[in-house]
């Protein structure tokens, strides 16, 4: 059994008058979010200690009993909170003005009406395994398309702006007739516009756009560490770590030195001095004073005609070659 999709176009309010139906897709699809684990945990502690029930049993049932629910508590929201507010003067009980909230508490109230004697204890309300049992059930839902985000995005329009209180999230505007509702639609701040960045298929609210594209992940962005790369904003924390040639980098032999991994080349280049009398301490642990090494170092560098030292770029690799060096060294002297 599925709900019927709500109609999208322009709504008579009082008076005759047409409504702008646009509202702001982020929070209505954060809504229809809601509803999902909100069913589940309805399913979950009304057949919970049934042997002969599953959640699944009784989701269709149940779906229609909470869509009923929360939705005629909507409509009746904004006059309830405003003869609540006349009546009492306790600010601490005043009802939250965020939508978000307020739908939770609507389904919270109707959750507790359909416990059994198992699922109003409260240590089974608390505990993990009811909790683990709700996820599995959200995922099966969400395998089998029990519940479609798009059919739950329908209702949650509804229950949007029946509670949005302050029209924050959808555009109170009303208009006489067709023609003046049509160009305010062209222009209204809650139209829905899609994503331009290419893979993306999010649909936003002009005024949520900025919001949207600043965290987009398909937003294509010159690489954070300012190398040449441009890339998808989903991939830049991978490429920094792991391939990008300006990610810092600590000097291989030690130093003290950071820099980026592109200029490790040159870097050895530099301090090949330092690095070889890092190398000389562990191969001649005795027999050279810290002046001996240090002329050592520069008598290796004088042999070094081709320039191989510099080219080695961790602290093995150079060990080798200085020893390979002081061999050929020592043949030289002998012969």
């Amino acid at each position: 059994m599925e709900l019927p999709v709500a109609d999208p176009g322009p709504v008579r309010a009082e008076g005759l008058l047409l409504q702008c139906p646009y509202c702001d897709s982020e929070a209505m699809h954060k809504l229809a979010q809601f509803l999902l684990p909100g069913l589940a945990a309805v399913c979950v502690d009304s057949t919970t200690g049934d042997l002969f029930k599953k959640p699944s049993a009784v989701a269709v049932d149940l779906r229609k009993e909470m869509v009923d629910y929360v939705t005629k508590r909507s409509e009746t929201f904004i006059s309830d909170s405003l003869i609540e507010s006349e009546a009492s003067q306790d600010q601490e009980n005043e009802m939250p003005d965020d939508p978000f909230e307020i739908v939770s508490i609507f389904m919270d109230d109707f959750s507790s009406t359909k416990r059994n004697i198992i699922g109003h204890v409260s240590g089974w309300l608390m505990s993990d395994s009811r909790e683990d049992k709700i996820d599995d059930f959200v995922q099966e839902m969400e395998m089998t398309r029990f519940w479609p985000l798009e059919r739950r995005e329908a209702i949650a329009e509804v229950l949007l702006k029946n509670v949005d209180l302050k029209t924050k999230y959808h555009c109170p505007e009303k208009y006489e007739t067709e023609e003046r509702l049509a160009d305010h639609k062209a222009h209204c701040n809650f139209r829905p516009v899609t994503c331009p960045n290419e893979g993306c298929r999010a649909k936003v609210s002009v005024r949520c756009m900025q919001d949207h594209d600043s965290a987009c992940p398909f937003k294509i962005l010159t690489c954070e560490q300012n190398c040449e790369k441009r890339l998808l904003r989903r991939d830049m924390d991978r490429h920094c770590v792991t391939v990008c040639p300006m990610r810092p980098m600590k000097c291989p032999f030690g130093c003290d030195s950071s820099f980026p991994e592109c200029n490790l080349e040159q870097h050895c280049s530099e301090f090949l001095q330092p690095h070889l009398l890092k190398v000389l301490k562990v191969i001649h642990k005795k027999g050279f004073t810290d002046e001996g090494l240090k002329d050592h170092a520069l008598l290796l560098e004088k042999h070094d005609n081709d320039g191989k030292l510099a080219k080695f770029r961790d602290v093995r690799s150079l060990t080798n070659v200085v020893k390979n060096l002081e061999a050929k060294m020592k043949d030289d002297g002998s012969s």
